[in-house]
């Protein structure tokens, strides 16, 4: 006996791991929308009859949560909370053999290129005339803007090829579409995401054309910031920069995870960069844009690295003050190259690795917003959080980056609105603001 009334054909999508992922969602929720479908996004309403759970595999911890998720659903299904369960995305991609096996209570396992054959099991039609349309679950005034899928890097600790196959670039004329469909609904701010940016165009145009869609969308009426993630070091088309400093709507913001800064070990990941080389790209960037805020992700305990190699990486961030960073442990990914290596460095050890690295981090991103206080700087609000409504300057991500904090007992601001702000007082990863 059911629990609770389940209304028909409503569709609860639930969507794990990264921006990417969560453009995925918003396509599915877009096309069951269109098929009539009652659709509702990581909801806690209990009352959709449909589950469709959008799986991570990038590292150990993403996909225990995703097979938690499904274990989770698939029990509620049992007691008849739901009546049908769908899983998609990474996990499902790379290891549905397994999971059929091991959890039979889902009706169908899909993988990540694979949405009309889901939207056929609903008994839906995928609708080729919505291209450059999709729902959008971020706050309105943001959204994600994938440029191209899969990856032809050939790093030996990333599965992420294995699960999103070979690079595909989308053309500019469709995303130039799909900008301008956004900027009506009052989308503000694009954030560029793929696997790979910087491979951008050389499968379409036969050369690197990252900067001339930058250029394209940077024509698009009402979108103000355009930001950069995901861009690989090697090779990086140093011509981006050029733009960056003309086009005032890109943000002076760029996320290209290094991942390591010791040769031996960028050498062991198949990385294709020295540290000499790494250096002079950022320093190339911080002539041409002065005042970029470059982020970067660094990844401890990859297989053979030692005391040094890992003390190499630590003097190289205290050295390079990156602006943002974040940092991984390293996962034995098998079928990567890298399985083959021994992982060797303990999980105690990964552990203590990124913790010392967060540590001189937070030295760095403490000095910096330190010299920020007393600044003028221009913030978009992305919501009211407690006592304080919560924004972020052009040298921030949603989600992954500093904050700067408006005392909403003294002022009142609107979310989705730029609003230019001094800065009076600073901590690690936060900024205090007054509107001017």
């Amino acid at each position: 006996m059911k629990a609770r009334t389940l209304k028909e054909n409503k569709v609860n999508v639930v969507t794990l791991g990264c921006s990417k992922n969560l453009v995925d969602s918003e396509n599915i929720i877009t096309q069951l929308k269109a098929n009539d479908y009652d659709v509702v996004h990581d909801s806690g309403d209990e009352d959709a009859n449909i589950v469709i759970v959008n799986t991570c595999g990038f590292i150990d911890l993403a996909k225990e949560e995703s097979v938690n998720t499904i274990l989770n659903f698939a029990d509620i299904k049992k007691e008849g909370g739901i009546e049908k369960l769908y899983v998609t995305g990474c996990l499902s991609q790379r290891y549905k053999d397994d999971l059929e096996e091991e959890i039979p209570e889902v009706d169908a396992y899909f993988g990540t290129l694979e949405l009309p054959a889901l939207l056929e099991k609903l008994n839906a039609n995928y609708q080729h005339e919505l291209l450059g349309e999709r729902a959008i679950t971020t706050p309105m005034h943001y959204a994600y803007l994938k440029i191209s899928e899969g990856c032809n890097r050939t790093c030996s600790f990333c599965a992420i090829p294995l699960m999103r196959g070979k690079h595909i670039s989308r053309s500019i004329d469709d995303l130039v579409v799909e900008a301008k469909n956004l900027a009506k609904r009052g989308v503000k701010e694009l954030m560029l995401i793929a696997q790979e940016l910087t491979y951008y165009g050389l499968d379409l145009y036969k050369k690197r054309a990252l900067p001339e869609l930058l250029e394209a969308l940077c024509q698009v009426e009402g979108i103000e910031w355009i930001r950069l993630h995901y861009a690989y070091p090697s090779k990086f088309p140093v011509e981006i920069f050029d733009v960056m400093a003309r086009e005032p709507k890109i943000c002076n913001y760029l996320d290209i995870p290094l991942q390591h800064a010791n040769d031996a070990v960028l050498d062991r990941m198949r990385r294709q960069i020295t540290q000499k080389e790494q250096r002079e790209l950022i320093a190339h960037a911080r002539k041409v844009v002065p005042n970029i805020a470059i982020r970067t992700t660094m990844l401890v305990g990859f297989p053979g690295e030692t005391d040094a190699e890992y003390q190499d990486l630590c003097d190289f961030i205290a050295d390079m003050k990156f602006d943002r960073l974040g940092v991984f442990q390293y996962s034995h990914e098998e079928d990567t190259s890298g399985y083959a290596l021994k992982d060797d460095v303990s999980s105690e050890t990964k552990a203590e690795r990124a913790n010392g690295i967060m540590e001189i981090q937070r030295g760095i991103s403490l000095e910096k917003n330190e010299a920020k206080v007393g600044l003028k700087m221009k913030v978009l609000i992305d919501r009211k959080e407690s006592n304080f409504f919560v924004g972020r300057s052009e040298f921030d991500s949603p989600e992954v980056d500093n904050e700067v904090l408006i005392d909403a007992s003294k002022h009142f601001v609107r979310i989705g609105d730029f609003v230019d702000v001094e800065i009076f007082d600073a901590q690690d990863y936060d900024l205090y603001a007054s509107p001017v």
